[in-house]
């Protein structure tokens, strides 16, 4: 399937064949998933990445928190992001009727185009349940409706961007036997940038969770990866993770090796489904991978460290 949308894209994509002829790729000589050219992720900040013609029925737009420009992913067919989420979620957790959804996601709602809230606006709507829901800054609303929730023995999924679950945590700080907490990275600027075990201690400790749960998404995917535990990303059947070496990036390398994260997401079908992103990460026995930091001079994503 890889091998069949490389030469789609490739004839179809002017940005990623021009990217791949410069490095003097052509189709006729990829025989190998592994010989995939993939493209960096700072393109759909300066062009459009496009297979085909078409008019989008929406535009996704990052957050460009670095004031390196946003990020533009073009979608040609919002069912088929909204069939990937919901897949991988059901694949991850059950069906999403399962749960009651709190979104706490300041930042991500006062902006335009974040494909993390066209997610969690249809969580919320699969959920069937009248208390879920989105939080902006009305963090004494959402600890009320945590604690009759609770009360209820209902299940919970508290998502939430991961400045906006420190304040909850510290501002409120309660039991929760029936609520996953789920962070999906980002300080946004309003917070000094903590490793990710610093975020899940305190949470942890505040929230008296067993384990907190994290997402790995992104503006320029339509697939998302998660983490139950220690960060420890499973991604579903049809998102593949390669790690290549920092210093080579058409070396990859093997399981256990720190290198930069390369993404196939077959869901890209009409942008490009070969991402080279700016996150150091490694990939562990059993599939799953981690994320580590993020290379030098790269905008900052979540609670990384710079890999210097």
């Amino acid at each position: 399937m890889a091998l069949t949308l490389f030469r789609y894209q490739y004839q179809n994509n002017n940005v990623y064949r021009q990217y791949c002829n410069y490095l003097q790729v052509t189709d006729s000589l990829v025989s190998r998933v592994q010989d995939i050219p993939f493209l960096p992720i700072h393109f759909f900040k300066t062009h459009q990445v496009q297979t085909g013609k078409f008019t989008p029925e929406a535009v996704f737009l990052s957050s460009s928190t670095g004031n390196q420009g946003q990020s533009k992913h073009a979608v040609k067919n919002l069912a088929l992001y909204e069939q990937s989420f919901i897949k991988a979620f059901t694949q991850a957790y059950g069906s999403p009727s399962n749960y009651v959804f709190l979104c706490l996601l300041p930042a991500y709602l006062e902006r335009q185009g974040s494909s993390l809230v066209y997610m969690a606006q249809h969580l919320i709507a699969q959920s069937h349940n009248p208390a879920s829901g989105f939080y902006l800054h009305n963090l004494a609303e959402l600890h009320h409706t945590l604690q009759q929730l609770e009360q209820q023995n209902q299940q919970v999924m508290l998502l939430g961007v991961t400045f906006a679950l420190l304040d909850f945590a510290e501002q409120f700080p309660m039991p929760l036997k029936h609520t996953l907490v789920m962070e999906t990275g980002g300080m946004k600027g309003v917070r000094k940038e903590m490793i990710r075990e610093e975020v899940h201690a305190t949470l942890i400790q505040q929230l008296g969770v067993p384990a907190v749960h994290s997402e790995y998404g992104m503006t320029e995917l339509l697939s998302q990866a998660y983490a139950k535990k220690d960060g420890l990303y499973q991604a579903p059947r049809w998102m593949h993770v390669y790690i290549t070496d920092a210093h080579d990036l058409g070396t990859q390398l093997p399981v256990g090796k720190t290198g930069v994260v390369n993404i196939i997401d077959l869901a890209n079908i009409h942008s490009c489904a070969f991402i080279q992103t700016q996150d150091i990460g490694k990939k562990h026995p059993d599939g799953s991978f981690e994320i580590l930091g993020r290379l030098d001079q790269s905008d900052l994503r979540g609670c990384s460290l710079l890999y210097l």
